[in-house]
Order: C-alpha cells, then structure tokens, then sequence
C-alpha cells in the first residue's frame, strides 16, 4: 500500500512538473538560467512520459522500473545542472528528494517482483 502512495505521489508531482516545464513562462527562463533553453519541451516530455509509466505500472509492473528509473535519472540530471550553475544548496533539495523516492520506488518495485 505504501508503494502504491509514493507512486501516486511521484506520478502526480511529475505531471505538474511537466505540465509547468512545457507552458510555464517562469520555466522558460530557469532553462536559460541553466543553460539548458533548447532542452526544456524535451525535460516536460519525459517528466510526463515518466509519470504515465508510473500510472500504467499499476497493470503492468514493468513500466513501474522504467519510470522510476528514467525520473530518477532526469532528477540526478537536475542535481548536476545546478551543481554545475553553482545555485545554492537548499534549491538541490527538491530534486534529492524526488531522485531519491524514485529510487526507493525503483528498489521496491523490483523486490515486489521477484
């Protein structure tokens, strides 16, 4: 039951991440901020795809790794975009968090199917 929460939780985080990646102006100006302009509609894309594996996961447990995987890859992604533009350390924090929760979903999710 736990699991299935956080996988609520992370698909439902990552559409409104998405959403807001692809048509939010504020967003616009992050990816310039970090450099990355021209990588900003393909970010809100696999945010999405993402969190649609998440959802489909629920009958096909398969989708569950790849989603949790690939959002954990975009948040260790994120992680080092802003190292790199050298933001400070509390603006890391929200995507520790959901690289991590995606891990856990990852690890859970492959325990559950063995």
């Amino acid at each position: 039951m736990l699991l299935k929460i956080l996988i609520l939780f992370s698909s439902l985080s990552f559409i409104i991440f998405g959403v807001n990646c692809l048509y939010s102006q504020k967003m616009v100006f992050e990816f310039q901020r970090y450099g990355l302009k021209h990588y900003r509609i393909l970010t809100g894309i696999l945010q999405l795809l993402g969190s649609f594996s998440l959802i489909i996961g629920f009958w096909i447990p398969s989708f569950t790794l790849v989603g949790s995987g690939g959002l954990a890859m975009l948040m260790l992604l994120g992680v080092l975009v802003r190292i790199r533009i050298k933001d400070k350390p509390y603006l890391l924090i929200p995507a520790i968090f959901f690289m991590c929760l995606n891990i856990v979903i990852l690890g859970a999710s492959l325990i559950h199917m063995m």
